[in-house]
């Protein structure tokens, strides 16, 4: 078991690098820098001299390339990702480290709980297949989860936000809060992320319950669910200790992956709430031709899906008899 986790962590360590190396040359493949480009918003006001500090500052320097890149890897290792140009001085990671605060609380608590509802809701819909579960509830939510979810995200804005004004329509909390280790302050965040959560869970809750469903179908019919049933188990046990822990597996594999989508792919839902995390960091980087920002924010990206599916395999171990046999 042993050599199959080095073996995992030696392959994620390898895809890691080449994310890294990446993140360095592609910015050095484009045309300009970001120093230019913030040279030429101060049409002329700055003297000459600022461009080589400000390159400096940004990493693009006259050194040979392989210089360069041993400083970068150097940074990286200090925790630093260098100047943001839209949010100048501030460093990158003091950016990033706000967005991803936001992020990880609302789509981060939002997927863990459409996967824990979903995947339990897709057990009982397999154990009692023919009831309102599985033939009325699987295809409502997957109805649902064929709409893009920045739409269902707009319609319950304008329903339960413009409408009836039961929830904040932007934001993270109110103005007139001030942030601090309050329960009203907790209470205003945890208002302003019903919505934007909900709409996660509800374009998202239908996948896990459907994969979920089919994959425990299958495992019901297998030899060792009969001969569980024929040891006279309890159907409880049968149902979660022996079926729903196998059918599990991909649903496990599948959550790895989520964790892209809670650092990027609720960028349009924050878009549509105005919600700082960093997905709304991402298209204001964009915008602004952040090139830091941007290769900051992708380079975070990467790195997570990566850590996660590194647990995600560690877990499978754990779930899997069989894995750890062939470990």
């Amino acid at each position: 078991m042993g050599r199959y986790i080095f073996r995992r962590l030696g392959f994620y360590l390898i895809a890691a690098w080449a994310s890294l190396t990446l993140n360095f040359v592609i910015p050095r493949l484009a045309p300009g820098d970001p120093a230019s480009a913030m040279f030429a918003r101060f049409k002329g006001k700055v003297q000459p001299e600022a461009m080589t500090a400000l390159k400096a500052a940004f990493g693009f320097t006259d050194a040979p390339l392989y210089s360069q890149y041993f400083t970068y890897l150097k940074h990286l290792l200090q925790g630093d990702l260098g100047m943001s140009y839209a949010y100048f001085p501030a460093r990158v990671t003091e950016v990033i480290g706000t967005g991803l605060m936001w992020t990880v609380a609302l789509a981060g608590v939002a997927v863990i709980i459409s996967f824990a509802l979903g995947s339990f809701l897709g057990v009982l819909a397999a154990w009692n297949r023919g009831g309102w579960l599985d033939s009325g509830l699987s295809p409502a939510l997957a109805f649902l989860g064929a709409f893009p979810y920045f739409w269902l995200a707009m319609l319950a804005l304008y329903l339960f936000g413009f409408v009836l004004g039961w929830f904040p329509l932007r934001h993270a909390y109110g103005h007139d809060m001030e942030p601090g280790l309050t329960f009203a302050f907790a209470a205003d965040v945890a208002r302003h992320a019903v919505l934007p959560a909900a709409s996660i869970v509800v374009a998202t809750l239908g996948g896990w319950m459907l994969g979920m469903r089919n994959t425990m179908v299958t495992t019901l019919g297998t030899d060792s669910i009969r001969l569980a049933h024929a040891r006279g188990l309890p159907p409880r046990q049968v149902m979660l200790r022996y079926a729903a822990r196998n059918a599990l597996l991909p649903n496990v594999t599948s959550f790895g992956m989520a964790v892209g989508f809670v650092l990027s792919g609720s960028l349009l839902t924050e878009i549509v709430f105005s919600y700082p995390g960093t997905g709304y960091l991402l298209i204001l980087a964009v915008r602004n031709q952040d090139y830091p920002l941007m290769q900051g924010l992708f380079l975070v990206i990467t790195l997570a899906v990566l850590a996660a599916n590194f647990a995600v395999d560690l877990i499978c171990l754990w779930l899997d008899p069989r894995t750890r046999a062939h470990a």
